[in-house]
């Protein structure tokens, strides 16, 4: 691109590839991993990760209190997701680790194991393949701070950390009913998951270290350690109430961890509202443009300013916007796409209003490259569109425009010289309800699968002011099924 020629025009496939390919989050993955594991051969080392590299692995870790479902939760998920599922035994039984062996040494000999062998073994098993290539569930690490700091200092990032938690008497009843099968290892309770089969009750052993005693030690020393593991991973921990049935706790960590995380890539906002005349799409516009510095464009104003210009599409336009026509879509789609190519918009972001308006525009704005990352449809009851409108009147001497039901001229002067603009005709707002209507539904079909929003406009504007931005900072959140785990 030459930076002498001006207007400057950034070709919109730039960020729309960077973005749905994840460039910015994959450089960020592989600088952090050279400089943790320092290779060698940086080359060959970067070439290697690219070839292994899989982002989209689960990278879960399910921690809580004693009695609170861990294990439960942790094996259903594993299975969901076809993920290798972590505990403290697999780690102990690890024959081909002699991390494994020293801490079971040091457990015959009744020593605690220092944390760090357990990250040692942590670290050793997460680096396996089926790891690498399935992600994992690792069930109750990490137990303290300390922990969760040498697992990421040695690289091991998580993506989602589930809580479970529940009150301490809650807890104590738990475990003191807890019941475990030796022949598979599965945990049962004598009242909310006895085992149907005869066979499987004769053979349940009552654990050790459940004791109402022992118990309550345990609670203390997760008490102790939770506040700074959290501290840890302040935005990727859970919360979730563990007295409740398993099923609702399944389903909440489910949505979890479908949770889109939320990068830390340069988002540029490619925003289109569509909407019926009325429905605030302006007034919304203004705001997000106001706020976080992106450039309104309205198509109505382009076709204006370009016949105001007397530029040479203003001269080709000229007579549609005169005389009130439809403009012909090869025409608009050249003006629209002129603008959100040019420096400004490519580089800050872009909200579109007034455009697309029908299935042919939407097309037209897919093929110039300029897809949208946030679609809003602004809903909104033809009545409240014609209140809105056709009481509005302008006083023609100070400019300043009154509704008649919601903001009254404050003088019989006043009232008695303002005006209504004929486009608030209710003739006209009708008839631009019905254009609208006519091409709804194919804009909502084309739309359906871009993950389009539908508000209801029929709010205070900051209301829904307020929805949009928190949907426009925020990830769009996962549909359970459609993440490659």
């Amino acid at each position: 691109m030459d930076a002498t020629k001006k207007p400057l025009r950034i070709p919109p496939s730039f960020g729309v590839y960077a973005e749905e390919h994840g460039i910015f989050d994959m450089y960020k993955r592989l600088l952090c991993q050279l400089i943790i594991d320092k290779p060698v051969e940086p080359l060959q080392y970067l070439i290697d990760w690219l070839k292994r590299d899989n982002s989209n692995i689960s990278k879960i870790a399910v921690i809580g209190p004693p009695a609170s479902g861990k294990s439960g939760i942790s094996k259903v998920m594993s299975k969901t997701i076809n993920s290798v599922h972590i505990t403290s035994d697999v780690l102990l039984d690890d024959e081909l680790s002699d991390a494994a062996n020293e801490a079971k040494k040091l457990i015959s000999t009744s020593q605690a194991v220092t944390d760090k062998l357990w990250v040692q073994m942590i670290e050793e098993r997460l680096k396996r393949k089926d790891c690498l290539r399935r992600g994992f569930v690792l069930e109750g690490f990490p137990q303290n701070r300390e922990q969760a700091i040498m697992l990421q200092a040695n690289g091991l990032m998580l993506k989602h950390l589930v809580v479970l938690d529940a009150p301490n008497t809650v807890l104590v009843e738990r475990q003191a009913g807890k019941r475990i099968d030796p022949t598979t290892g599965d945990v049962y309770h004598t009242t909310f998951d006895w085992p149907q089969d005869s066979t499987v009750q004769a053979r349940l052993l009552v654990p050790e270290g459940i004791s109402e005693t022992e118990t309550r030690d345990r609670l203390n020393e997760y008490s102790r350690n939770i506040d700074g593991v959290l501290a840890t991973y302040p935005h990727i921990h859970k919360l979730i109430n563990a007295d409740q049935p398993k099923a609702d706790v399944l389903a909440q960590t489910y949505n979890f961890i479908n949770t889109q995380l939320r990068s830390e890539a340069p988002h540029t906002p490619r925003i289109v509202l569509i909407g019926a005349t009325g429905s605030g799409k302006s007034c919304i516009a203004q705001r997000l443009a106001t706020k976080y510095k992106i450039v309104d464009v309205s198509c109505g104003t382009l076709l204006k300013e370009q016949v105001a210009n007397n530029t040479k599409m203003g001269e080709a336009l000229r007579e549609f916007v005169s005389g009130g026509e439809r403009v012909p879509n090869s025409l608009v789609t050249k003006v629209v796409a002129d603008r959100l190519m040019q420096l400004d918009a490519s580089s800050r972001g872009w909200v579109l209003h007034g455009y697309p308006l029908t299935r042919d525009q939407a097309e037209g704005l897919f093929d110039a490259g300029l897809q949208p990352n946030r679609i809003y449809f602004f809903d909104i009851p033809d009545d409240c569109v014609i209140e809105r409108l056709c009481y509005r009147i302008t006083d023609p001497i100070s400019g300043e425009r009154y509704h008649t039901l919601y903001n009254p001229p404050r003088s019989n002067d006043v009232k008695q010289r303002c005006l209504q603009n004929y486009k608030d005709s209710q003739n006209n707002v009708r008839q631009l309800l019905n254009e609208y209507h006519s091409y709804a539904e194919e804009l909502t079909d084309y739309y359906s699968e871009e993950g389009a929003l539908r508000i209801n406009a029929d709010q205070d504007p900051q209301t829904v002011f307020e929805y949009v931005e928190s949907t426009l900072v925020n990830p769009l959140p996962g549909h359970l099924g459609q993440k490659d785990y």
